[in-house]
């Protein structure tokens, strides 16, 4: 994310003053009955037998706002009708959770789908930065949390080893501390494709995996393309993200954001994350969510023949081609 840097200088103080102001209370989760609102299509979540929103809300743009205003920005996102939330132990220095997790007091955590990402590669680490998220959100259980930026083809020999972070999940899962397990990551299909394979070697199935699913992936290194069907084969929920690849997609002059989303939610993906930082990002992605027809093939043909020339090296899909989004790799110890 792009603010990322911007915004951990200040994030410790501004965590510390958040946290005293959230409640410490811990909610019920109601589990698979959050309520769902007319005008916001809703999908199942792989074979997990949830049914979430189609459009999740990026929690690290949320907290780019003042707490009051990323309080409100997130809860007028759930009263219309979102109720996947995505998150990350490591976003804004811990700010986005902390700032996710006042807005799921006063009942919110129990119509929400709640998501966030662990960074670490070993137990210790992993366990460490769940204790962490599970303070922040001031809940007893995560809905899903994914291992984060599975970006380096060794990244899924360092989770599935002995002592490793898969060991720590299966435990917090058995613990009820979380309820399903995914990954996700940015960089080439072939690591994706490589954390299936591993898992399989291991019995072990993901629930869910994260992905870039935009309107130039398919030219360019393609998780569409190479990745979502074996998902799909699998039974393991998508999740689409950089749907405007953190912006320079849009900045192509190739791409509107209306067609970006239809395109993204045409295809067989569970929900699509969008950051949304202001009001008028959330009514404008909700009114695309709620116009969304399935686009045809002869209309998504078209609109991938006006990316093609832009996206044929991944200028545009920065995040594959560069070091800029990859947060671990500046942050090693993030890792363990």
């Amino acid at each position: 994310m792009d603010r990322r840097d911007f915004l951990k200088a200040a994030s410790t103080a501004a965590i510390a003053s958040a946290s005293a102001q959230s409640p410490s209370a811990k909610p019920a989760i109601n589990n698979r009955h959050r309520p769902e609102q007319p005008g916001m299509p809703y999908r199942q979540l792989g074979t997990t037998g949830e049914r979430v929103s189609v459009i999740g809300l990026g929690g690290a743009h949320a907290a780019s706002n003042s707490q009051d205003e990323a309080v409100a920005l997130i809860r007028s996102a759930i009263d219309r009708g979102i109720t996947f939330l995505d998150n990350c132990w490591d976003y804004t220095g811990g700010l986005a959770e902390v700032r996710m997790g006042a807005a799921l007091a006063d009942g919110y955590r129990d119509k929400v789908f709640l998501m966030t990402k662990m960074d670490g590669r070993d137990k210790q680490t992993y366990n460490h930065q769940l204790e962490e998220s599970l303070s922040r959100f001031h809940t007893p259980v995560i809905d899903l949390v994914q291992f984060h930026e599975i970006i380096r083809m060794e990244d899924p020999d360092r989770i599935f080893a002995k002592g490793g972070a898969m060991e720590a999940a299966r435990d917090a899962r058995e613990a009820g501390k979380i309820r399903y397990i995914g990954f996700t990551g940015h960089k080439d299909p072939a690591v994706h494709l490589r954390m299936l394979e591993v898992a399989k070697k291991n019995n072990f199935h993901f629930d869910t995996a994260q992905m870039p699913i935009n309107l130039m992936d398919p030219h360019f290194r393609s998780f569409l393309k190479e990745v979502v069907p074996v998902c799909n084969d699998q039974g393991i929920g998508v999740l689409a993200m950089k749907t405007f690849g953190g912006g320079p997609i849009l900045k192509s002059g190739t791409v509107d954001p209306k067609p970006a989303i239809h395109f993204s939610l045409s295809q067989p993906v569970s929900v699509v994350i969008v950051g949304m930082d202001k009001p008028e990002v959330l009514t404008s992605t909700l009114q695309a969510a709620n116009t969304f027809q399935p686009l045809s093939s002869a209309q998504q043909q078209t609109l991938l023949a006006r990316t093609a020339t832009a996206a044929q090296n991944g200028e545009f899909e920065a995040f594959k081609t560069t070091p800029k989004f990859d947060g671990t790799a500046h942050n090693p110890s993030w890792l363990g």
